[in-house]
């Protein structure tokens, strides 16, 4: 396969030059990988760091896991692209490509398998004593967050981070027990009662059951429902250096354990500019409320008055590839659960922006979360859910870069700063402060 052209540039004889205008110093730096090292830059100019809010022009990490080019749209996972993995392939699968660097044979599959699917339960006194300790309306993301935090004290073992079993075994946990979590979570909020997991049942089967299960001896999910998930769980299983990953790492370079790394990371993707983006879809959708009233939001979009969610991507500046493979999973839900009543102002919505010069111009292209919301809402989760349902899969995402960054022997992540306070003054005593 042939690779962009910006992926065989970065070979150690090309540099750059700087000079030190205070000094007229000189020094060739070298790039490496596409990148230059922030210490040979700050080696060539003593005292001057660079100023990054954001990490937007600044590389943290160096990564094997996932491949992301915004300008042609490219994703791949260990080097496979995400369309042929959401065609062919399962979230546990993909789990583990992300995690062990290679897909699973057929004795390495049915053993993950295995592994993940009696890894499932929770203890007892999680459900009993923690979750259920909770005010009756507690939003589950902030439930999520602190169970899969308090993990941590009931796997003691999981601060032993050298040896590579034991370090494999928490994997597997999280991994297993994140969707009993979640809908563990969802149950407590909406006062009803707490459901087993079914190791019969594959992973998503297994996790709509614990969802919906009521007084049935056993849930049947719908397996097109059930197959639409996991191709959700993939296309969000990982997503290069995004907060939550960055929040993940940088827990994980002071050696705190997956458990409590992980919980810093679905907090991170608690905050509504990280998690919250197909939600706001919904909302958005909702208050158009009609095709009719399209083309005035348009205007107030491009007034600067309202924004148009779900559309343009940090990263994807093309389009998001993701975004395809959603919108035929779309079709493939409501062929089941008939057809969201706002997927009809999301599809004109769509048709005016991409013919609109305004949106084109700015290349703001439908991403994945313009029609994820749409999907799970009409499978029946409530909003309060859609930032749960992201945290189930990227779980593998985050544990994988943690693995790697382990691997690696990274430092303790410390940024730097430029003060912008005051000089130094002296203490005055209160009596003389106005």
């Amino acid at each position: 396969m042939d690779q962009p052209p910006f992926m065989n540039r970065g070979t150690v004889s090309e540099s750059i030059t700087v000079t030190d205008n205070r000094t007229g110093e000189t020094r060739e730096i070298p790039i490496d990988k596409g990148g230059v090292a922030a210490k040979e830059f700050s080696n060539a100019v003593p005292g001057v760091w660079f100023y990054d809010p954001g990490f937007l022009y600044t590389a943290a990490a160096e990564s094997a896991i996932t491949f992301v080019d915004g300008d042609l749209g490219i994703l791949r996972y260990r080097g496979y692209p995400i369309e042929q993995l959401a065609e062919h392939s399962t979230y546990l699968e993909v789990a583990y490509l992300l995690n062990y660097g290679e897909l699973p044979n057929e004795v390495q599959a049915e053993e993950w398998k295995q592994e993940v699917t009696h890894h499932t339960y929770i203890h007892e006194n999680v459900r009993k004593r923690f979750l259920e300790g909770f005010n009756y309306d507690a939003h589950p993301m902030g439930m999520l967050v602190s169970a899969i935090a308090a993990l941590s004290t009931y796997y003691k073992d999981a601060k032993i981070l050298d040896d590579p079993e034991i370090l494999h075994r928490q994997v597997v946990r999280l991994i297993a027990k994140m969707p009993t979590l979640a809908a563990a979570a969802h149950r407590f909020s909406v006062g009803m009662p707490f459901v087993y997991p079914d190791n019969t049942l594959g992973y998503t089967e297994n996790f709509l059951s614990m969802m919906w299960k009521v007084a049935e001896p056993r849930y049947e999910p719908d397996p097109v429902l059930a197959h639409a998930l996991d191709v959700l769980f993939i296309l969000h299983a990982d997503h290069e250096q995004n907060c939550g990953t960055t929040a993940m790492r940088v827990v994980g370079s002071s050696h705190g354990d997956p458990y409590s790394a992980t919980a810093a990371a679905t907090a991170a993707l608690y905050g509504p500019r990280h998690g919250g983006a197909n939600e706001a879809v919904l909302k958005m959708l909702t208050k158009i409320g009609s095709i009719d009233n399209i083309p005035a939001y348009i205007d107030t979009v491009k007034q600067g008055k309202a924004l148009l969610e779900g559309f343009g991507h940090r990263v994807y500046k093309n389009f998001d590839p993701r975004a395809t493979i959603i919108k035929k999973t779309a079709d493939d839900v409501f062929q089941v659960t008939g057809k969201n009543p706002l997927l009809d102002i999301a599809l004109k919505l769509e048709e005016i922006a991409l013919a609109d010069d305004y949106f084109i111009s700015r290349r703001l292209y439908p991403n994945v979360d313009f029609y994820s919301g749409l999907i799970y809402q009409a499978m029946g989760f409530p909003l309060e859910m859609l930032t749960v349902l992201f945290a189930i899969p990227r779980t593998s995402g985050w544990l994988a870069h943690y693995q790697e960054l382990l691997a690696q022997d990274v430092k303790i992540a410390r940024p730097r700063q430029l003060y912008i306070g005051a000089e130094e003054r002296k203490y005055v005593p209160m009596s003389a402060r106005t």
